[in-house]
């Protein structure tokens, strides 16, 4: 069987990630007949769900070092129970955010180093690379006003710190064999469409 493509959209919280992931799976499976397993970085095992939750807990303190080993912790089981069986029997797989995300938070807007992160990711899950990385970019004041709810522990850290990380994604750029840039700033299906127009070129 054909090895299924693995699809990462990432970009700064309140870029719209979760729901244009949900139209691509959506639109891929009415597209293939099969539906794409959609999946969320960290988490998508009971072991990563657990991490995701001490990650984002307003209420846990923790240094960038202590951050990214969770990530990767998380990430290695996610390959291992799911990613590499799914792909290896042609299943499509969607998910939200991946490496690059690593990268932008904590590898540059925390200060832990882009390489450092890469060189982890890379034994964290084999070298495992999305064949499509879509950065989803917004003006950080754009995604401000997008979080109307009650924010995580990373989301509630400061102006300069969410900067940076924008800056970050833009950077990642050259990190990856294939990544587009889409602007979410657009109405939700113009943003739908954009993503369409670059993963419909993988099938």
């Amino acid at each position: 069987m054909n090895k299924g493509l693995f699809i990462v959209l990432d970009g700064p919280d309140g870029c719209g990630k979760t729901t244009q992931a949900g139209r691509l799976v959506r639109k891929l499976q009415e597209r293939t007949g099969h539906h794409p397993i959609h999946l969320r970085d960290p988490g998508g095992t009971h072991a990563g769900e657990k991490i995701r939750e001490i990650l984002l807990d307003p209420n846990t303190h923790m240094s960038t070092t202590m951050e990214v080993f969770l990530f990767m912790a998380s990430r290695a089981h996610l390959v291992e129970q799911v990613l590499a069986p799914a792909l290896s029997s042609g299943k499509n797989v969607v998910c939200e955010r991946w490496i690059s995300s690593t990268i932008a938070y904590q590898g540059i807007a925390g200060g832990f180093g882009a390489d450092n992160v890469v060189t982890l990711g890379k034994l964290a899950t084999g070298g495992l690379n999305p064949d499509l990385l879509v950065l989803l970019d917004v003006p950080q004041e754009v995604a401000t006003q997008r979080m109307q709810r009650s924010r995580d522990r990373i989301e509630r850290k400061d102006a300069d710190y969410h900067g940076k990380v924008r800056e970050g994604f833009l950077a990642v750029q050259s990190l990856f064999p294939r990544v587009s840039v889409v602007n979410a700033t657009h109405p939700e299906d113009v943003v739908a469409a954009d993503v369409w127009s670059h993963v419909e070129k993988l099938l």
